[in-house]
């Protein structure tokens, strides 16, 4: 296993529509994810695209831990989705902050879908299909956009919101904001 870089916004990898993988089962397709997870750890990231790493293939992962989400969410364990589809359900639009492992050090207050579908494959072929609300279905969205070549700046409708993380706390408007409850992600 390795831990491998983070293509940064700007890198063409992140800017185009991934491969689909085929075949989840390739030992290719489990060592990368394998990979993939080790970099998620050692980084701290809630999850992690296939693009994100140089790999323009459908893959994603996720692991959040209880401790990590607002409350009253579930964890999210550790989750491989290949090749994954997603739709909302019902018109329900969440604002909250998202960040990027790709866009360091940033983050900016992004609407989406509350609650979402989602259909995929898992490293051993099988079919995943899940109903997802909060942070778990903003994490799927967040995630599979970078698989589009999306990402969360091109998501927001208020450019003022973007800001750079370590200056949240000395802003009295983005203070505001995160006491209203627009934090996470």
């Amino acid at each position: 296993m390795a831990i491998l870089k983070i293509a940064r916004m700007g890198h063409p990898v992140l800017e185009r529509r991934a491969r689909a993988v085929g075949d989840p089962t390739a030992p290719a397709v489990r060592r990368l994810v394998a990979d993939m997870r080790e970099t998620l750890a050692d980084i701290g990231g809630a999850g992690l695209a296939a693009p994100q790493v140089h790999e323009s293939l459908r893959v994603v992962i996720l692991e959040v831990p209880a401790e990590r989400l607002p409350e009253g969410e579930e964890a999210i364990p550790f989750t491989v989705l290949v090749d994954p589809e997603v739709e909302p359900v019902g018109g329900e639009v969440a604002v909250d902050w998202e960040a990027c492992l790709s866009v360091p050090g940033l983050r900016g207050a992004v609407p989406r879908p509350a609650r979402i579908r989602y259909r995929a494959r898992g490293l051993d072929g099988e079919e995943i299909a899940r109903e997802a609300a909060g942070f778990h279905a903003r994490a799927v969205q967040h995630e599979c956009d970078h698989l589009d070549g999306v990402l969360y700046p091109l998501r927001m409708t208020d450019m003022a919101s973007l800001h750079f993380i370590s200056e949240a706390g000395r802003n009295p408007r983005l203070r505001e904001a995160l006491d209203a409850g627009r934090s996470g992600g």
